[in-house]
Protein backbone atom coordinates (compact mmCIF):
# COMPACT_ATOMS: atom_id res chain seq x y z
CA UNK A 1 0.00 0.00 0.00
CA UNK A 2 2.94 2.30 0.70
CA UNK A 3 4.15 1.89 -2.89
CA UNK A 4 0.81 3.19 -4.25
CA UNK A 5 1.15 6.28 -2.05
CA UNK A 6 4.68 6.85 -3.37
CA UNK A 7 3.49 6.59 -6.97
CA UNK A 8 0.62 9.01 -6.29
CA UNK A 9 3.05 11.44 -4.70
CA UNK A 10 5.52 11.10 -7.57
CA UNK A 11 2.91 11.67 -10.30
CA UNK A 12 1.45 14.58 -8.35
CA UNK A 13 4.85 16.23 -8.04
CA UNK A 14 5.55 15.59 -11.71
CA UNK A 15 2.23 17.21 -12.72
CA UNK A 16 2.92 20.18 -10.45
CA UNK A 17 6.37 20.58 -12.00
CA UNK A 18 4.99 20.42 -15.55
CA UNK A 19 2.25 22.92 -14.66
CA UNK A 20 4.82 25.25 -13.17
CA UNK A 21 7.05 24.93 -16.25
CA UNK A 22 4.07 25.76 -18.45
CA UNK A 23 3.27 28.74 -16.20
CA UNK A 24 -0.32 27.57 -15.74
CA UNK A 25 -2.20 28.01 -12.48
CA UNK A 26 -3.94 25.09 -10.81
CA UNK A 27 -7.28 26.66 -11.65
CA UNK A 28 -6.32 27.12 -15.33
CA UNK A 29 -5.16 23.51 -15.65
CA UNK A 30 -8.31 22.37 -13.93
CA UNK A 31 -10.37 24.16 -16.56
CA UNK A 32 -8.20 23.00 -19.49
CA UNK A 33 -8.24 19.38 -18.34
CA UNK A 34 -11.89 19.28 -17.34
CA UNK A 35 -11.00 18.11 -13.82
CA UNK A 36 -12.29 19.77 -10.68
CA UNK A 37 -9.93 22.14 -8.93
CA UNK A 38 -10.04 20.27 -5.57
CA UNK A 39 -9.45 16.90 -7.27
CA UNK A 40 -6.47 18.23 -9.22
CA UNK A 41 -5.07 19.72 -6.01
CA UNK A 42 -5.41 16.33 -4.30
CA UNK A 43 -3.57 14.66 -7.20
CA UNK A 44 -0.72 17.16 -7.00
CA UNK A 45 -0.42 16.67 -3.24
CA UNK A 46 -0.31 12.88 -3.66
CA UNK A 47 -3.59 12.32 -1.84
CA UNK A 48 -5.24 10.76 -4.91
CA UNK A 49 -3.85 8.54 -7.66
CA UNK A 50 -5.49 9.51 -10.95
CA UNK A 51 -6.83 7.02 -13.48
CA UNK A 52 -5.36 6.72 -16.98
CA UNK A 53 -8.32 8.70 -18.32
CA UNK A 54 -7.73 11.59 -15.91
CA UNK A 55 -4.00 11.53 -16.73
CA UNK A 56 -4.87 11.80 -20.41
CA UNK A 57 -7.05 14.85 -19.72
CA UNK A 58 -4.29 16.45 -17.64
CA UNK A 59 -1.72 15.73 -20.36
CA UNK A 60 -4.00 17.40 -22.90
CA UNK A 61 -4.32 20.44 -20.62
CA UNK A 62 -0.54 20.61 -20.17
CA UNK A 63 0.08 19.90 -23.86
CA UNK A 64 2.42 17.04 -23.12
CA UNK A 65 2.21 13.41 -24.14
CA UNK A 66 -0.11 11.22 -22.13
CA UNK A 67 2.60 8.56 -22.40
CA UNK A 68 4.92 10.71 -20.27
CA UNK A 69 2.32 10.82 -17.50
CA UNK A 70 1.58 7.09 -17.84
CA UNK A 71 5.28 6.31 -17.40
CA UNK A 72 5.48 8.58 -14.34
CA UNK A 73 2.37 6.96 -12.87
CA UNK A 74 3.75 3.46 -13.42
CA UNK A 75 1.03 2.56 -15.93
CA UNK A 76 3.56 2.15 -18.77
CA UNK A 77 7.19 1.08 -18.74
CA UNK A 78 9.74 3.56 -19.96
CA UNK A 79 9.94 3.06 -23.71
CA UNK A 80 13.12 1.72 -25.20
CA UNK A 81 14.81 3.43 -28.11
CA UNK A 82 18.51 3.16 -27.65
CA UNK A 83 20.97 5.73 -26.39
CA UNK A 84 19.61 8.67 -28.40
CA UNK A 85 16.06 8.21 -27.11
CA UNK A 86 17.34 7.69 -23.58
CA UNK A 87 19.42 10.87 -23.77
CA UNK A 88 16.47 12.91 -25.01
CA UNK A 89 14.18 11.56 -22.30
CA UNK A 90 16.82 12.17 -19.60
CA UNK A 91 17.48 15.79 -20.58
CA UNK A 92 16.15 17.95 -17.76
CA UNK A 93 16.47 21.15 -19.81
CA UNK A 94 13.69 20.10 -22.23
CA UNK A 95 9.96 20.10 -21.64
CA UNK A 96 8.01 16.90 -22.18
CA UNK A 97 6.54 18.40 -25.34
CA UNK A 98 10.01 19.23 -26.71
CA UNK A 99 11.23 15.73 -25.86
CA UNK A 100 8.28 14.17 -27.66
CA UNK A 101 8.83 16.30 -30.76
CA UNK A 102 12.52 15.38 -30.87
CA UNK A 103 11.72 11.69 -30.43
CA UNK A 104 9.10 11.87 -33.20
CA UNK A 105 11.56 13.56 -35.59
CA UNK A 106 14.32 11.10 -34.71
CA UNK A 107 12.05 8.11 -35.28
CA UNK A 108 10.79 9.54 -38.58
CA UNK A 109 14.40 9.87 -39.80
CA UNK A 110 15.11 6.28 -38.75
CA UNK A 111 12.02 4.98 -40.56
CA UNK A 112 12.88 7.02 -43.66
CA UNK A 113 16.45 5.68 -43.70
CA UNK A 114 15.28 2.11 -43.15
CA UNK A 115 12.83 2.43 -46.04
CA UNK A 116 15.54 3.91 -48.28
CA UNK A 117 18.05 1.08 -47.67
CA UNK A 118 16.57 -1.30 -50.28
CA UNK A 119 16.49 1.59 -52.78
CA UNK A 120 20.17 2.28 -52.16
CA UNK A 121 21.19 -1.10 -53.56
CA UNK A 122 22.84 -0.28 -56.86
CA UNK A 123 23.74 -2.21 -59.97
CA UNK A 124 27.43 -2.46 -60.95
CA UNK A 125 26.86 0.11 -63.74
CA UNK A 126 25.34 2.62 -61.30
CA UNK A 127 28.21 2.08 -58.86
CA UNK A 128 30.76 2.77 -61.63
CA UNK A 129 28.89 5.96 -62.61
CA UNK A 130 28.94 7.10 -58.99
CA UNK A 131 32.71 6.48 -58.71
CA UNK A 132 33.41 8.41 -61.91
CA UNK A 133 31.42 11.44 -60.76
CA UNK A 134 33.16 11.49 -57.36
Amino acid sequence: MEKVADIASDIGEYIRQQRSNAKISLRQLSKLAGVSNPYLSQIERGVRKPSAEILQQIAKGLRISAEALYVQAGILDLPTGGPVGDAIRADTELTERQKQVLLDVYESFRRENAAAKPAQATTPDQAADTKESA
